[in-house]
């Protein structure tokens, strides 16, 4: 059997190396379609695969249409709205995630752009320090988790909403579990975005909940884009002049916000919260052996679509 890592944005050599290895030590065979121009080459070379590897390569109905013989999906990352799951259910084909194999990476780049924030940029001004700020986490999963862990170490007050963790969980870990995300606003300095892109939080990030900030409030976006209603960012930005949003998914009004907020907006020039070699290995290794045990032995443990 085939397994195809589809890579447009590729894996560092290492992860590659160590996905062909797994995969071949298996049986299968491995193939890399990588830096690809056009959705041609996707459809072509699909055809004849088992199985695909993917990052945020965009799995739609016509590529699952193209892969006859295709039977798993896996997205080397959390998320995996890039993927088309009603027309993997339509075809039969298992698609999965690789849950946790990133977070490590996404966590410490949002402390990264945290303090490049509280530093006012690097510009040369005097910033402020994390020791006894409050940090509200949007969304506690392993991300979550992580970016939670690393704010113990900069003694911060720390707070989630997540409406599928229970507060036994989130006080084992001393953290502050609210009932909706508008109290996490309220009573958050900094406030980090970890939600999936669904229906329902699309655009959920909107006017009435920024504006509940504290004063000097910094908003780290390291999910989705889509989670931002960017109209109503612009317009709470130009009200409160202390807020600050930074993120590494550039907004589709960036060119207006950067030229609105130069001191107050950053974006990263392309998503960056899993790119790190050893994220890029984790997340890659794990897709391949789910693989594996998947077609080997049937295990569906991170299933995401119906069956």
């Amino acid at each position: 059997m085939k397994v195809l890592a589809v890579t447009e944005k590729p894996f560092a050599h290492s992860a590659l190396c160590d996905i062909r290895r797994v995969a071949e030590k298996a049986g299968f065979e491995f193939a890399l379609l990588e830096k690809y121009t056009g959705k041609t080459q996707l459809l072509e070379a699909v055809k004849d695969a088992d199985a695909l590897i993917v990052r945020s390569d965009n799995i739609d109905a016509e590529v699952f249409d193209a892969a006859l013989q295709l039977k798993i999906v896996v997205r080397a990352g959390a998320g995996y709205d890039n993927i088309d799951l009603a027309a993997a259910t339509e075809h039969k084909v298992c698609v999965m995630n690789t849950p946790g194999q990133n977070a490590n990476a996404v966590a410490e780049l949002v402390f990264g752009l945290i303090i490049y924030a509280k530093r006012n940029f690097l510009n040369g001004t005097s910033g402020t320090e994390l020791r006894g700020k409050s940090l509200g986490i949007h969304a506690y999963g392993s991300v979550g988790r992580r970016v939670a862990d690393i704010a113990k170490a900069f003694e911060m007050t720390i707070y989630s909403f997540d409406t599928n963790i229970f507060y036994d969980e989130m006080l084992k870990d001393d953290v502050l579990r609210f009932e909706n995300p508008l109290e996490l606003f309220c009573c958050s300095d900094i406030v980090s975005l970890h939600i999936p892109l669904t229906p329902q939080t699309k655009e959920s990030i909107n006017y009435d909940m920024i504006k509940l900030f504290p004063p000097n409030g910094i908003l780290i976006n390291t999910a989705r884009k889509e989670i931002i209603n960017e109209k109503d960012l612009v317009a709470i930005m130009k009200r409160r002049q202390d807020i600050k949003y930074l993120t590494d998914i550039r907004p589709d009004n960036h060119a207006e916000m950067l030229e609105l907020f130069p001191d107050r907006y950053f974006s990263t020039p392309k998503k960056m919260g899993a790119q790190t070699e050893e994220a890029n290995l984790n997340a890659g290794i794990a897709a391949a052996e789910q693989i594996i045990r998947f077609l080997n032995d049937g295990d569906e443990t991170f299933r995401v679509n119906k069956r």
